[in-house]
């Protein structure tokens, strides 16, 4: 367990040195607040879909499909039982506050944090299996996370949810995995390079806003604390005894817990700004739920890589 600690340790490392940078850029003001929103366009928009069709550039089985269909359930199921994890903890009678709280626990950072580590430390197949929880994580983004945070069912939108980047990044490489069509090197190359991007860009953008948060504020904020208590240790532990008991595949449960152990994503300070809740609790939280993964993440995931 040791020896995965540190291989887990050191990558955690690498992505907070890229996170360090853009601290830096931003501090310097080499990067700004539109330079970064540019950015996380290239990221979502671009980079996303790129990641889905290089990880689904495998030869087909039905044995695969079957996995395929599989991971999508199990990931399914670890966000509704944040949910419930997090309906049963939060009841703030402040609904700013009880909302906020609520989705920054069930949301993780699994597209931007746990891509580059699922890759780095499981390769192509858990790059592949990451990239399936990331299209769960979408659906649900954009069904029970934008009717939760807005207050109103009315919000929810097929066409939001059909051509959300993600999504469509997953059904065009769906179809070219089912209909065993590879991509020609001249597009199979740029759609490689453009989904290595996803990697760098994510990280120098939380530094950037890492940047501008109060973290003095953050971390004296106790309801930060429980919030971090269950995004960061709760939910991973309880996904990881129920993968475990169930005897899942290996890769998939280890994926899986990077994507559950990172921290709360940064969707969480977009739509409480878009929707009138408590956004500087969202920003606290982001930010300091980031700062603590670093410590957080290895051990979970170590222990994980131990129990399969």
């Amino acid at each position: 367990m040791t020896d995965s600690f540190l291989m887990i340790a050191e990558q955690v490392l690498v992505l907070f040195v890229l996170i360090a940078v853009g601290f830096a850029c931003g501090k310097k003001g080499l990067l700004t607040e539109h330079a970064s929103k540019k950015m996380t366009d290239i990221v979502l928009y671009v980079v996303t879909p790129c990641v889905m069709i290089s990880a689904f550039q495998r030869e087909f089985s039905f044995e695969l499909l079957g996995k395929t269909l599989i991971a999508a359930v199990v990931a399914a199921l670890i966000i509704v039982g944040s949910i419930f994890i997090s309906i049963l903890i939060f009841r703030d009678k402040n609904e700013a506050r009880k909302k906020v709280l609520r989705f920054s626990v069930v949301f993780s950072n699994c597209g931007f944090m746990s891509l580059p580590l699922q890759k780095a430390i499981l390769g192509n197949d858990g790059w592949f299996y990451g990239s399936i929880f990331v299209a769960v994580f979408n659906v649900f983004v954009w069904t029970y996370g934008l009717a939760s945070m807005s207050g109103d069912i009315k919000q929810l939108s097929i066409k939001k949810l059909a051509f959300n980047p993600g999504i469509v990044g997953v059904a065009v490489a769906l179809v070219l995995f089912v209909c065993r069509i590879s991509l020609p090197n001249v597009i199979s190359l740029p759609v490689e390079y453009l989904s290595s991007l996803n990697t760098p860009l994510p990280m120098l953008i939380i530094g950037f806003y890492l940047s501008r948060a109060n973290l003095k504020k953050a971390f004296g904020d106790r309801w930060v604390y429980l919030a971090m208590l269950i995004r960061l240790v709760v939910i991973p532990a309880v996904a990881l005894l129920a993968m475990v008991v169930l005897r899942l595949d290996s890769t998939m449960t280890v994926a899986f817990i990077i994507a559950s152990s990172a921290p709360t994503a940064a969707t969480t300070t977009m739509f409480a700004a878009k929707f009138n809740r408590d956004s500087e609790l969202s920003v606290s939280i982001v930010a300091a739920s980031t700062l603590v993964s670093i410590a957080t993440m290895p051990p979970i995931v170590a222990l994980a890589q131990t129990l399969t």
